[in-house]
């Protein structure tokens, strides 16, 4: 069977944050990602809780939904309808795959893994930068300590009083 590329891996990207250490995918977007309701997710959820650890998914506290609400995730907290968001780790999603296993699911499952392992890539090439970048700084600090020295030396003559250069006016002696 030919694999049908349902979602894009650049949409789940949209989908993925950070939060408490962990890059997380929140219910309601997996919910539609796997096109079914929310509370059919969780109600899966729930009668699977033993494969869901705390380093797989938590619920989201006061302070976060406040945060996810003012990132624009959600409208409004009365979007959520008083339910508190669920957020997935890339273990929990994985760990879903388990328990939802639809073609659909199947497929989005494999979407997010692979969009996980590009931000984990593109994480891994930051930090590279980072660090190539602060080798360079080292670097060139000794170099450039001999021109900041010079400016620091003319910029110290600037400020000592010169004898005037050009024609004397006779007139307003």
């Amino acid at each position: 069977m030919k694999p049908l590329q349902i979602i894009k891996v650049e949409n789940i990207a949209s989908h993925i944050y950070f939060l408490r250490g962990h890059n997380v995918i929140l219910d309601f977007d997996l919910a539609s990602l796997y096109g079914v309701e929310t509370r059919t997710l969780k109600q899966a959820v729930k009668r699977n809780l033993r494969r869901f650890p705390d380093d797989f998914m938590f619920a989201l506290d006061e302070t976060e939904i406040d945060f996810v609400v003012s990132q624009n995730v959600i409208p409004s907290k009365r979007h959520l309808g008083g339910a508190i968001p669920y957020a997935f780790t890339e273990q929990g999603v994985a760990m879903l795959s388990g328990i939802l296993n639809s073609d659909r699911a199947i497929q989005v499952n494999i979407s997010i893994m692979r969009a996980f392992v590009q931000l984990r890539q593109l994480i891994s090439t930051h930090k590279d930068l980072v660090q190539k970048l602060s080798q360079i700084e080292k670097k060139y600090d000794e170099q450039f300590k001999l021109v900041f020295e010079a400016i620091r030396q003319l910029i110290q003559k600037d400020s000592e009083p010169r004898r005037r250069i050009g024609y004397k006016d006779y007139d307003k002696e």
